[in-house]
């Protein structure tokens, strides 16, 4: 079976991560940056990796965009001209999917407006998340699923703690369903509805937003 391919362009912070954790997960990444010190870094994991400026329109159609299932402009900071024109040029040249980066919402209309599929802010999402965090103390992490479901990680409230799943009937009473239980770092098991829940105990559970809220106040 072949390997998928993605094509990440702009190795800032949020590309390089982004190339390097596909990587991880087994996907053949082309990185591509217009400076050489990202480039050299991306040569030690990427399958390959690229000095280019990818304003340029025949040298990126040179790494054939409409070959990989993935392309990602996570070209950022001041950028945004050349982040808009690279998502223009992506989709004139035939990706079939395309992820770019915006750091504000007007950037992110624009984007969506040449063609990106998705467009991610990832500091605003950085963001909401840890106020979250902040606020909830409960809740160790959150992942947005679509627009309309969160997949989070939560410790159990100290009410809680001695309790069932059974008793608790989270999905009826608040429309969270518990998809996993994971004790210490490694350790995941499916949730036994009879189990009585224990302080260290996380939970992994899925939701609308605003779930974890009438949780908290219930709770």
């Amino acid at each position: 079976m072949e390997k998928k391919q993605a094509l990440v362009i702009g190795l800032g912070q949020f590309g390089m991560a982004m190339a390097r954790t596909l990587d991880e997960v087994g996907v053949e990444v082309i990185a591509v940056d217009i400076e050489a010190a990202p480039v050299h870094q991306a040569a030690s994991f990427a399958e390959q990796a690229v000095q280019i400026d990818a304003t340029d329109e025949e040298a990126l159609a040179t790494l054939a965009p409409e070959r990989r299932e993935l392309c990602i402009c996570g070209i950022g900071g001041d950028s945004r001209d050349a982040a808009i024109l690279v998502t223009a040029l992506l989709r004139q040249l035939g990706a079939k999917y395309v992820v770019a980066r915006a750091s504000d919402r007007l950037l992110e209309r624009i984007l969506g407006m040449v063609g990106a599929h998705e467009v991610v802010n990832p500091e605003r999402a950085f963001g909401q998340r840890f106020a979250r965090r902040l606020v909830q103390a409960d809740l160790v992490d959150e992942v947005p699923l679509g627009r309309d479901l969160v997949i989070s990680e939560l410790r159990p409230r100290p009410s809680m703690v001695g309790r069932s799943l059974r008793e608790l009937s989270l999905p009826k009473r608040f429309g969270i369903t518990v998809l996993a239980l994971r004790q210490g770092a490694d350790d995941v098991l499916l949730p036994d509805p009879d189990r009585p829940l224990r302080a260290q105990d996380t939970l992994v559970v899925v939701a609308r937003p605003g779930a974890m809220k009438r949780l908290d106040e219930a709770w």
